[in-house]
This record gives C-alpha cells, structure tokens and sequence, in this order.
C-alpha cells in the first residue's frame, strides 16, 4: 500500500491525490488562494500570477494553480512576499485599461470612507457596469491598492457594441484568457483566440471580425467566465446592479436535459440568467436560448387565460370550461373513428417530467401510441 503522501500549507498539515495541484489542495481544505484567469474544467495557464505562493526551497514564487503538489512540500499563500507581489500585479492590472472600479484615488486615504464615498457617487456611466460584481475589485479591496502607482495606459480598440447579446469593452479586459478557454475547453466552439501580439495583443474572433459575424453561438460562456466587465450582457450594462437583485435558482424549460440557471430577479421581472457552476447537468454552461431567451417570460402578447375556437374566432374561458370541452371533443372522436384518430404533440422545452406525463396520457387514457414533440413549440 502506497504511503500518504503529505504537504503543509499555512501550518497545516494535510493530505493529497497524486495530480492535483497546491491550488487545488488548498481549495479542498477551504484554504483561500486568490485566483484571476484559473477556470475550473479548463488547464491552468498561471498567467495572471494572482494565485502565487511560497513554497520553501524554491528560488521564486510559484503560480497555485499549476504547481503540483509533492510530498513534504511546504507552502505559506499569504506571507509578505506574497502579498507584496499579488499588490504589485493588481497595481500594474489597474494601471493598464480602464478600470474605474473605486480603487483609483484610494492611496492614503480611509479606506472605509472611500468606499462609502463612491458608492454614494454610484450610478454614472464611468463607472464600471459591474460594479460591485468583479473579481479584479473584489481583489483590490482585499489587499487594498489603486492603480496609481504607474502610468495609465490606454487600449488602442474601441468597444464593441454591435453584438446582439455582449458588449466587448476591450479597454477593461485584463488578458487573463478565462473566456478563450470557456469557449474552447468548456464549450468547445472555438471561435474566441488571443491575437497580435505585444502591448496590442487582443481576444479576437476569426478575422478580427465582431462576434455577430463570427463562428460565435452567444451562448454565453465567456460572459459568466469573465471576471470583470470586459464582457457584459447588452441588455443588463449599467441598468442593473448586482445588489438590486435576488437570485432564484431553477431548471430552464427550453429543452429536457434540466440545466439548471439563477434568474436575476428585479422588481418581480427576470433582468439577467446566469447557470448553476455547482449542478449537475450543466455545470454553469448554458446555450443562447437558456442564458439569453427570458424576454417572453415578460410579453404581453403571452396567454393569460385559455381560449377556445367558435365559429372561426377565439374567445376566452375559464380551465373548468376548457378541460371539460377537450375530454368531450376527444372522447366523441375516439367513440367515433378510434384511438388511432388522435395524436398528441408535445414539447422539446417542457420538461421530461411533463413529457412523461403526455406520454402516459396518450397511451393509457387515450389509447393511442400517435405521440411525438416539436422542437419549435
């Protein structure tokens, strides 16, 4: 039987699995490494450098997330050295780009005040569509530094706007490549790479061409990849803000494989879906129609009440009316020309449990084995 193998981290003394990395060993026993371009299901890159630590022995700091663990190895996440070069990157992220999120004019001032300040100052469009919902900013409070300390630099791309459902804001991405592998590694369509090179270097699309014109499904991916507000849906930018909603969690309806979503709930209309990372089938992936379909939910032009067809017309009813009228029509069709008479259609969007139900209904109540779905109902 092979011996445990062991490591420290932070003084404690823990077990690991042959492959997992410090990162994930850490993660496993609720020792917190923060984490920017580290994209679960995804190889790790160890590009933004966030997630560095001190491992003893070693000449240098080590990137978390693609470090494997080895046995005896002794690791501390959160020693000077460490804090002193996660504020230094967070300090050059911050320089580069715009990145109005509230850390800019900190230095030297009461930290707590000054957030005070810009929250109440909130609600201009200069600042960050995702306020309060970025992981650069959560970062940057956490160890409490502005992006003044070097020379600003300016994105040369302007925005990108002409996307149905995301805007590409270029001038906020911090490179991190999470999108390119949630499109390729996750979803696998391959239609988002990094291109040129340098201080133009750029997520691009084939041909450098908007995502409408590209392979690109809009499924989403990218935008709930993203940790900050390079990638924003178009219809949610600077209307809502994540402290105005609620989240409800629950299965979407467009097809029977039961992804499961969060609506993003204001003032009882669903603003913004985002999938389940933690669930089962999904795992947060969602396709265009899950994550960008919900405006019907909200139509007028949706049925209230039910409607039944007299003399070419439709008139409104009541359930009882409605119920009653259909078991009458098909029980007289069935006496008179046989089960074989009817059909029943269903839904690719309802879910199996309902399918199962028109199933049963067709075969033991009507039957009849004339059943299918549409996919477009």
């Amino acid at each position: 039987m092979a011996a445990e193998r062991r490591i420290t981290i932070n003084g404690n003394d823990l077990s690991f699995e042959p492959g997992q990395t410090v990162l994930e060993v850490a993660r496993q026993n609720h020792i917190d490494i923060p984490t920017l371009c580290w994209l679960k299901g995804a190889l790790p890159t160890g590009a933004c450098r966030i997630c560095v630590v001190e491992v003893k022995g070693a000449r240098s700091l080590l990137p978390a997330c693609a470090t494997p663990a080895a046995d005896n190895m002794v690791v501390q996440t959160e020693s000077a050295t460490v804090v002193k070069a996660r504020k230094l990157i967070l300090q050059l992220l911050l320089s580069s780009g715009n990145h109005n999120c509230a850390v800019r004019g900190s230095d030297g001032q009461d930290w707590t005040q000054f957030q005070l300040n810009v929250q109440k100052d909130d609600g201009s469009d200069e600042m960050c569509p995702v306020w309060g919902d970025c992981h650069l900013q959560d970062l940057s409070y956490r160890y409490q530094v502005s992006g003044e300390r070097f020379t600003g630099t300016e994105t040369p791309y302007p925005m990108e706007t002409v996307n149905p459902f995301i805007v590409r804001d270029f001038s906020r991405c911090i490179q991190c490549g999470r999108c390119v592998q949630a499109c390729n590694e996750i979803q696998v369509n391959n239609a988002i790479h990094f291109g040129f090179r340098g201080a133009r270097t750029k997520i691009i699309a084939a041909g450098d061409r908007p995502l409408k014109d590209s392979d690109c499904v809009f499924c989403g991916e990218c935008v709930q990849a993203c940790p900050v507000g390079a990638l924003v849906e178009k219809d949610v930018r600077y209307e809502v803000r994540p402290w105005e909603t609620k989240k409800v969690r629950t299965t979407c309806s467009y097809c029977g494989v039961g992804c499961q979503m969060h609506l993003h709930v204001k003032d009882n209309r669903v603003v913004k879906v985002t999938g389940v990372e933690e669930a089962v089938p999904n795992y947060g992936s969602l396709c265009v129609k899950g994550r960008f379909g919900f405006d019907f939910i909200h139509s007028p032009e949706r049925l209230t009440t039910p409607l039944i067809k007299e003399n070419g017309s439709f008139r409104e009813a009541s359930w009882d009316e409605a119920f009653d009228f259909v078991a009458e029509t098909l029980g007289k069709i069935k006496d008179e020309h046989g089960a074989d008479s009817i059909g029943v259609m269903t839904s690719a969007r309802v879910t199996n449990e309902e399918n199962y139900i028109a199933n049963k209904f067709a075969r033991a109540v009507l039957k009849t084995n004339n059943i299918d779905h549409c996919a477009r109902l």
